[in-house]
């Protein structure tokens, strides 16, 4: 395993963003929520800060933290993190905003048409990406610990 733990350690971690998605959501909505096993986007912890920050954390564990490597490894855990932060969390808003002028819109008119309800949960807040980032960090170390040192 340890020549892959760059590809199966971060979808490990992944996976189990998403299993505690689903257990958290199925929770507060008393009823199972069964297509978070699958969506990624939005929730708590981030699927993405958790992917990325548990690459990031092996290759800083493994290369060193002065490598090139872990170096652009943490740009792009930042890149997402930011992004998850700002631009996904804005299109989120942006779609909450069209679903309601578009119900607005075709329960005015009575159009028979059928509107396509955007998606609303795209991006995260703060608290949300930085537990992802937690999960990946723990992943990463509790792996590193056990298998490696």
């Amino acid at each position: 395993m340890e020549g892959y733990q760059y590809l199966i350690i971060p979808f490990i971690t992944l996976f189990l963003a998403q299993i505690i998605k689903f257990i958290i959501e199925s929770i507060f909505d008393k009823k199972w929520k069964w297509a978070r096993l699958f969506n990624g986007s939005g929730g708590m912890p981030s699927s993405h800060s958790s992917f990325v920050s548990s690459l990031t954390m092996l290759i800083g564990l493994n290369e060193g933290i002065e490598s090139p490597l872990f170096a652009m490894s943490l740009v792009f855990a930042l890149i997402v993190a930011y992004d998850s932060l700002g631009l996904r969390k804005e299109s989120g808003l942006h779609a909450e905003a069209l679903n309601k002028i578009g119900e607005e819109i075709f329960s005015i008119k009575n159009y028979k048409v059928g509107f396509k309800h955007l998606k609303e949960k795209l991006g995260h807040n703060p608290i949300e990406v930085f537990m992802g980032i937690v999960l990946g960090i723990m992943i990463s170390c509790i792996y590193y610990l056990s298998f490696i040192s």
